[in-house]
């Protein structure tokens, strides 16, 4: 039977996992996943939630892995984007590993509760892609041993996650330079092309 003009659309999982996670953005703590303020946020019952979800724990993990999912694409699509030579997708690359966190702070928020078994596991999962991901491009665009290649990904990575979080909790700290994205981007990218083993980076 079609649905009436003006009948709400039926909340799917996915709606209430996205809701989750929308929640865990704005308010940067698991606390902020909860079931009534979610139902307000949707503008659902509880009874929605648990026709999906047998449990709050239930709702996380299904955030967690939504999260997951789609940073694993956004992976997938940097490092395969068109024709290009391994340095140009290893800078989209770094945008992609980085870039979110400064406009979106899901990324910092999961950081914040690593404490959290759940949540660590889910991490350690999509870091380790992305790292394992800009090694191999920064092996084959500089032709480095495995060792020095992880190490100058891991510190280009904590490089770029510190300058968002001083970014988004006190951004007077930075100069001006440094919270422009593109221009952090691509000192970032020539830190990371022109460091010789063992060289201080700048």
């Amino acid at each position: 039977m079609p649905q009436r003009r003006g009948a709400r659309r039926r909340l799917t999982a996915a709606d209430w996992a996205d809701a989750a996670l929308d929640a865990l953005r704005d308010e940067g703590s698991l606390s902020a996943i909860a079931i009534e303020p979610l139902a307000a946020r949707l503008g659902a019952t509880k009874g929605s939630f648990y026709w999906h979800f047998t449990n709050r724990d239930a709702l996380i993990d299904a955030a967690l892995a939504g999260w997951e999912a789609r940073s694993t694409r956004e992976l997938r699509e940097a490092v395969s984007v068109g024709e290009r030579e391994p340095a140009a997708r290893g800078r989209e690359l770094l945008r992609t590993m980085t870039g979110l966190a400064h406009r979106d702070p899901t990324e910092l928020a999961l950081l914040a509760e690593a404490g959290q078994p759940r949540v660590a596991a889910v991490l350690e999962r999509v870091i380790s892609r992305r790292l394992d991901a800009l090694t191999s491009l920064l092996r084959a665009t500089l032709s480095l041993p495995e060792e020095e290649a992880r190490q100058r990904a891991l510190r280009a990575y904590c490089d770029q996650l510190g300058r968002a979080q001083l970014a988004r909790a006190i951004p007077t700290v930075l100069p001006e330079a440094a919270r422009d994205e593109e221009t952090c981007l691509d000192s970032a990218w020539r830190s990371l092309l022109g460091a010789t083993a063992g060289e201080p980076q700048p």
